[in-house]
């Protein structure tokens, strides 16, 4: 056999070594993905109900009025032309603390003395478990 032969050979060897690990390493990565896609589909099921009644909540003219001032790209079912505050996307990275966004609800003022958004909690018009199951809606945008 040639050396180029030989050579042929001995990078084969080498290439299905480095595939067989790459491989192995995706099968783990997958593995681990797919296990923690499961925890989040399990916990996010058990919020359904909290997500659903928080949206209920934003949506009502009479409670939260979300609509009224914020877009929601990120559900299809909100229809709106609003443009008075932020659309309502990336909640979750823009306040990564709960206590940061239930601030923000109860009292805007506290952090923009010069918004237009109502303290809802403060003049209650919300409750502070209403403004929990509005979270949990806005945590899912």
């Amino acid at each position: 056999m040639s050396w180029r032969g030989q050579a042929c050979i001995g990078s084969a060897l080498v290439l299905t070594h480095k595939c067989s690990v790459l491989c192995f390493r995706l099968a783990a990565v997958l593995v681990a993905g797919s296990a923690l896609l499961h925890s989040l589909s399990l916990a996010w099921a058990e919020d359904a109900p909290n997500v659903a009644a928080g949206r209920r909540l934003a949506f009502e003219i009479a409670k939260g009025n979300c609509l009224a001032c914020h877009q929601f790209p990120g559900d299809p079912e909100a229809n709106t032309l609003a443009n008075i505050g932020p659309p309502l996307i990336a909640i979750r990275s823009r306040f990564p603390e709960r206590s940061q966004l239930r601030s923000r609800l109860w009292d805007p003022m506290r952090s923009n003395p010069n918004t237009v958004m109502p303290p809802y909690g403060k003049h209650g018009i919300l409750s502070s478990n209403e403004i929990e199951l509005i979270i949990d809606y806005l945590y899912t945008q």
